[in-house]
C-alpha cells in the first residue's frame, strides 16, 4: 500500500487581482461582528452629536428663559417703585386735604359767628391788635 502524497495545497492560492479591495471586506473576513460593532460605534456617535446639539440648544433656551425673566423681575420692580410712589404722593395729598378742610370749617365757623348776636363786637375786639395807634377806625354802616 502505496500512499500518494499529492503536490497540491489544501486551500488554492488566490490570484492577485489588481483591484482594491474594500478595507471593510478584510475586517469582515476577519470579524463578522466588526460591522455591527462599527455600525453601533457610528449610531453612538450620532445619538451623541444629538445630545451635544441639545444640549446646545437647552442652554440657549435656558439663557433666554433667564433674561426674559430678569427683564420681567426688573419691569415688576420699576412698577412697584412707581406704584408706591403714588401711594406715597396720595397719602400727602390726602393729609395736606384734611388738613386744609378742618382750617377751612373753623373759618366757616368763625366767619357764621359774626353774624350771630354780639358778632361785631367781637370782631372789633380781635381786630384791635391789626389797627394802628395813630389811625381811624372807620365803620360804616
Amino acid at each position: 500500500m502505496s500512499a500518494s502524497i499529492s503536490k497540491k495545497p489544501l486551500y488554492p492560492r488566490r490570484r492577485a487581482s489588481k483591484k482594491t479591495r474594500n478595507s471593510n471586506f478584510i475586517r469582515k473576513s476577519a470579524d463578522k461582528n466588526f460591522l455591527e460593532l462599527d455600525k453601533a460605534t457610528i449610531a453612538a456617535n450620532i445619538e451623541l452629536k444629538e445630545q451635544k446639539r441639545d444640549l446646545i440648544y437647552n442652554l440657549i433656551a435656558l439663557s433666554l428663559k433667564c433674561g426674559l425673566l430678569t427683564i420681567f423681575l426688573g419691569s415688576f420692580v420699576r412698577l412697584g417703585i412707581a406704584s408706591h410712589q403714588r401711594i406715597m404722593r396720595n397719602m400727602e395729598i390726602s393729609s395736606v386735604l384734611n388738613f386744609e378742610s378742618k382750617r377751612l370749617h373753623e373759618l366757616n365757623q368763625r366767619f357764621d359767628g359774626l353774624f350771630t348776636i354780639g358778632g361785631r363786637e367781637r370782631l372789633i375786639g380781635e381786630q384791635d391788635h391789626l389797627i394802628a395807634p395813630n389811625s381811624f377806625r372807620v365803620i360804616w354802616k
